[in-house]
């Protein structure tokens, strides 16, 4: 598996042009005031599945030849990355299968099987998906299309940070730091990657719940630490139990570091983005945002992109975003 590069991303660019939405750069002044930064916000809540998730699984299909296709995709996810691969799949008239854990928020289920793909529930605690989903390549021939550990995949996640670099210096700014939402790393390594050509002088930094904070302490220890599981799991999209091996031997040298925000921080930065943005930023998604409002991230003066990763959020844990927090 070759490490992509940042002509993969302008190629992924290329390819998906016209398949996905390009997001607008937003800026908000009350949000540059409290921070006392200029903030450029990438809403991937507003992407088709409404995570940046559709850009790498698109990237990954439409690069497979015509007998993988015949075969049909196989992926695992809590959510995210299966309603992309699902979209993607029925995009390009190709079957899909994807497992997902029983405890995955129901409007991530629901999407998902909209978008036709067979699903296949399985324990998180108890049963390991990447053995389930190679079983199941094994006796079907499907082709997996992992949510992080792809070349293709992180090539098409890394589109996101390009366009915010493209659109920051059509406005004649250039990013100081980048601040992105955090799993397996796939998301993260696509965008130091985009940076590397578009913007060299960004600083990009990885951002994870308390409890998950793997890739955080693997840039410190120099090497990839595993989660005890045991934190809070409200960040469903941020449970990966140790970074990627691909994602991460691209990350420990581009990486500025790791920062880490509370579950009261995730919650508070959903209230804001709902109060202030106008926007519907799922837990996972709303990280990048917590760690600037909570000063995780010293913004005075800087120029700050920040990734809204996605919006699929179950209505329960918004209403509590919004009651417990005014932001």
């Amino acid at each position: 598996m070759h490490l992509p590069t940042y002509e993969d991303v302008v190629s992924a660019a290329k390819r998906l042009a016209g398949s996905v939405v390009r997001t607008p750069m937003l800026r908000n002044a009350f949000l540059d005031q409290r921070t006392g930064g200029r903030i450029l916000l990438k809403p991937e809540v507003l992407q088709r599945t409404g995570s940046f998730k559709f850009r790498g699984a698109t990237n990954a299909i439409r690069a497979l030849s015509a007998s993988e296709r015949k075969a049909g995709v196989l992926a695992y996810s809590s959510g995210n990355h299966a309603q992309a691969v699902a979209a993607a799949a029925a995009a390009e008239g190709i079957s899909a299968t994807v497992f997902m854990p029983m405890d995955a928020p129901q409007i991530k289920l629901e999407s998902t099987r909209r978008w036709g793909a067979e699903i296949r529930l399985y324990d998180r605690v108890h049963e390991d998906r990447e053995a389930l989903a190679a079983a199941h390549a094994a006796a079907t021939g499907a082709i997996l299309i992992p949510p992080y550990e792809h070349p293709e995949v992180i090539a098409g996640q890394g589109t996101a940070a390009l366009e915010l670099a493209e659109d920051a210096r059509a406005l004649g700014m250039t990013m100081d730091a980048l601040l992105v939402s955090t799993s397996g790393g796939g998301l993260v390594a696509g965008s130091a990657l985009a940076m590397e050509g578009a913007s060299p002088a960004t600083r990009v930094y990885s951002v994870e719940p308390e409890g998950w904070d793997d890739t955080a302490r693997s840039l410190a220890s120099g090497k990839r630490e595993h989660n005890s599981g045991e934190g809070t799991t409200l960040c469903d999209s941020l449970l990966a139990p140790t970074p990627g091996a691909l994602t991460f031997s691209l990350n420990k040298t581009r990486l500025a570091g790791g920062l880490v925000v509370s579950e009261a921080e995730v919650l508070a930065a959903m209230a804001f983005a709902f109060q202030h943005l106008k926007l519907v930023v799922e837990p996972g998604g709303a990280v990048a945002l917590a760690a600037l409002l909570a000063g995780r991230f010293d913004a005075r003066g800087k120029v700050v992109g920040v990734l809204l990763s996605g919006g699929n959020v179950d209505p329960s844990v918004f209403a509590r975003a919004l009651a417990e927090f005014k932001a």
